[in-house]
Order: structure tokens, then C-alpha cells, then sequence
């Protein structure tokens, strides 16, 4: 039986940072992550094997970025934990006692019990797997007829690069608007607006009540209307379960959604274990309303990876990870969308007495430059004390980064009155005016409501 340091166990966005943030923290420790996967896909870039890369090899993880540092990656798969004896076995039939462990899981996509239909030939998921997504994209390279039901980020931007590919996409949600748990209402008009614009036919309203077939392949599907659509493929984009039914089965604690419960070091409970969670398969907790939340991003995987990391050995209380700010962005075209925080519905639902305000202007100055692009913020705070709780951007290719800062100003608990004295750079290529900078104009406009 071997015996290491640190036992890394997942080889994605989490297990990748946190063996990372170990070793370099640590260097003195040894450290193995093992995974089953031989190429490691980024999360995020998946949806663009579908039109822009062309080919899921072009959107892998190097292993170069775990070797560079001294980190061993080893292929196996995880079976069985047990706890007490800080020990772990693999399908290999390997053990591997470790001092420190740390479960990076990830997370699996769901097909809902309730869709009839949802086993037929020719229906497909979403996970991080590139055997089973290249085996999509052969499949689809026969097809024409293709139904994305689900309109999440992943759902949108699937559905925007199979439109690039030439299929005939029609992209189905049961609510309102598209990205409408990421957006308010007239964000997620104006992104399907621009969906639209680029071919796809998004369905809103209505959701799927069954998926049919012939000879085991699928036809159409039969919406809640009573209204059927023809399909030559169903890709189901409606969300990611954690990936912790061997932790359930060692006994570690799991919350009502079924993630690892955890401390704000990521520890699992009780928070002086040698056990740690990070990424989809660790409890989120909402950084502003502090409820647990369902929250699965890359980005927030591996802020708690670091956290993990640097308090494996010895707590900081400078070091904790505070709750997910839900910081997203996506692109749809030259058109980019990008939120933190909260939204002003859930805000609204939380019960927080909120003031909004939105300012529209140039993200360049003069606006006539070559590739200006509208840049809109609207920001959501506390009516009683200023306090940015969330943020809305729409604009173009400088919207993530602005995203970014907003959600750093929301996890330093920024007033918009302190915003109205933050001191920019600005240059003509790259930013909105000085005077018409939208960040700033948009806490105006709340400032003048808070008089």
C-alpha cells in the first residue's frame, strides 16, 4: 500500500487548482491527483467543440501545468473512502493511504426521471467527458434537426455553436426568458434577441413533456403546448448534479441537494477533519443572501481549490472562502452578457428592500472607433446603506473583465457612494469616457434615487 501527503481526487478545474495550491504552498509535500479521464476537457470551453474549435482536442488541460510543479497525476478511479483509516481504493485495485484528501469530484449532468423518451438513441447530455462528447459529435455529423432543451449558459452557447455548424437549432426553456436564473428579465430579452438574430429559434414558455421515437431513435418532441417538433437529436441542458455517491457511501456528510457540507475552509464537517471538498461537489453557501446555494462554476472552483490549498495545513482566518458571488459571462456573437451577485428578482424575492439603476454608454470614447460597442451597466444595492449586491453588464468583448471587477467590489462590501469616487484609468481604444464611464454613471443614478 502506498502511502503520500496529499491524495488530490479529480482531475478538473478544482482538482487541477487545489493540487496546485498545494505544491507550491507545500512544495516539500508530495502530492498525486488521480483521475480516470487520460485528457481533461475545460469546462467552460465544451460548448465550443460544437462549431467554433471543431474538435474537442483543441480545448484540453495540459498536463504541463500539474508536472511543472512536481504534482504525479495517476489514471485510476475512485471506489471506495474510508475515513478512518485515511485510506482510499481504486478500480485498479490499488490503496493509497493519504495524509491530507482532497475531493475535487466535479459534478454529472442530469437526465430528469420524469422525461419519457430521455434513453432514446440520438438524446445527449453535457458532461465533461471527451470520449463521450466526441461520440456526439459523430453522431451529429449526420443530423440536421437539433433540439437543445434548456437555456442556461450551457444551453445557449451549445445552441449558438451548433447554429455556426449549420443546423437547424431550436433551443427550448420552460421559463420566461433564456439565462433567466443568471439575468433579469430585460438582459435575457435582449441576449434572445440576439440568439435569434443569429438563426437559432428559441421557444420560451413551454416546456418538454415528452421525447418520442421510432426504432429507438428520436422523431420529435412533444411540448407542454401539445404542439410537437421535429428532431433528428435532443441535447438536454438542464443542469449538473454534484458527483458524490462514493463520499455518501464513506460517510460523509451531504446537504438536501447533495453536496459535501463543508467549512469556509472548505473542510468537511467537522472543520478540524483531514478531508476537504471543492468545486460542484462542495456546498455553496450565497455570499449575500448566506442560504446554500446550487451554484457550479469553474471560477468559483477554483477560488475554493485555492482557499483549500493554502489552509490544508494551518488555518488563516485572512484566507476563508466567504460564499459564491456567481460571477458569469457569456458571448453570444460580438454581443457579451455578464452578472454577479444577485439579480434584482432574487433580490426582490429574498426579501431586501433594493434600489436599481442602469446607465447605457460607449465602452470606447469617441463611440464612432472601430469596434465600440453599447455598453450597459445595472447595478442592484441595498436601499438603506449603498451596498453593491449585484451587478448586470451588456456590452462587448470588455464585459467579462468589467464583470470581474463589480464582483470584487460586491465581496468588499462596496457602497455605490464609494463607487462615485474610484479612481479609473481610461484611454480611448479601451474604455468608456471619463465622463460617461457607465460603471460610475449607473451608481449616479442610484445615488440621486437614495437622496
Amino acid at each position: 500500500m502506498r502511502s503520500i501527503d496529499v491524495l488530490v481526487i479529480g482531475g478538473g478545474a478544482s482538482g487541477l487548482q487545489a493540487a496546485i495550491t498545494t505544491k507550491t504552498t507545500y512544495p516539500e509535500k508530495e502530492v498525486v491527483l488521480v483521475r480516470k479521464e487520460e485528457q481533461v476537457l475545460i469546462p467552460c470551453g465544451i460548448p465550443y467543440i460544437f462549431g467554433t474549435l471543431s474538435d474537442s482536442s483543441k480545448n484540453i488541460l495540459p498536463d504541463k501545468m500539474l508536472s511543472s510543479v512536481g504534482v504525479e497525476i495517476v489514471i485510476d478511479e475512485l471506489t471506495e473512502i474510508h475515513v478512518e483509516e485515511h485510506q482510499c481504493l481504486f478500480a485498479s485495485n490499488e490503496t493509497i493511504h493519504y495524509k491530507k484528501l482532497i475531493l475535487a469530484l466535479g459534478s454529472v449532468p442530469t437526465k430528469p426521471a420524469w422525461l419519457k423518451g430521455a434513453d432514446l438513441e440520438n438524446v445527449f447530455t453535457i458532461p465533461k467527458n471527451k470520449v463521450y462528447l466526441d461520440q456526439v459529435l459523430e453522431a451529429l455529423s449526420t443530423l440536421k434537426e437539433v433540439l437543445v432543451i434548456g437555456a442556461g449558459f450551457i444551453g445557449v452557447e451549445v445552441s449558438d455553436e451548433l447554429n455556426k455548424r449549420d443546423y437547424n437549432v431550436t433551443l427550448i426553456e420552460v421559463e420566461k426568458t433564456i439565462l433567466n436564473r443568471a439575468f433579469d428579465e430585460e438582459f435575457g430579452l435582449l441576449a434572445q434577441e440576439h440568439l435569434i438574430e443569429r438563426g437559432v429559434t428559441v421557444i420560451t414558455g413551454r416546456g418538454v413533456k415528452e421525447i418520442i421515437g421510432k426504432d429507438g431513435k428520436v422523431k420529435e418532441v412533444l411540448l407542454t403546448s401539445g404542439e410537437k417538433l421535429r428532431a433528428d437529436a435532443v441535447i438536454l441542458s438542464m443542469g449538473y448534479a454534484p458527483n458524490t455517491a462514493v463520499a455518501k457511501q464513506a460517510g460523509i456528510e451531504l446537504n438536501d441537494f447533495g453536496f459535501i457540507k463543508t467549512c469556509e475552509y472548505m473542510r468537511i464537517l467537522p472543520c478540524n477533519s483531514d478531508i476537504v471538498a471543492v468545486g460542484d461537489c462542495a456546498e455553496k453557501r450565497d455570499f449575500v443572501t448566506r442560504k446554500i446555494d446550487r451554484t457550479m462554476l469553474a471560477s468559483t472552483a477554483c477560488a475554493e481549490a485555492r482557499t483549500a490549498g493554502l489552509n490544508l495545513y494551518s488555518l488563516s482566518p485572512c484566507k476563508p472562502f466567504t460564499g459564491t458571488i456567481a460571477i458569469y459571462a457569456t458571448a453570444i456573437g460580438n454581443h457579451a452578457f455578464g452578472t454577479a451577485g444577485i439579480t434584482e428578482a432574487k433580490a426582490v424575492s429574498e426579501n431586501f428592500s433594493v434600489i436599481c439603476g442602469s446607465f447605457t454608454g460607449m465602452d470606447t470614447h469617441p463611440g464612432n472607433l472601430e469596434h465600440s460597442h453599447k455598453q450597459t451597466v445595472k447595478l442592484i444595492v441595498a436601499s438603506d446603506c449603498g451596498m453593491i449586491l449585484g451587478a448586470e453588464v451588456y456590452g462587448g468583448l470588455s464585459t467579462g473583465e468589467l464583470t470581474n471587477a463589480i464582483g470584487f467590489l460586491i465581496q468588499n462590501h462596496v457602497t455605490v457612494k464609494q463607487l462615485l469616487t474610484m479612481q479609473i484609468g481610461t484611454q480611448p481604444l479601451l474604455t468608456g469616457s471619463p465622463a460617461g464611464y457607465p460603471l460610475i454613471k449607473a451608481a449616479e443614478v442610484i445615488v440621486k434615487k437614495m437622496r
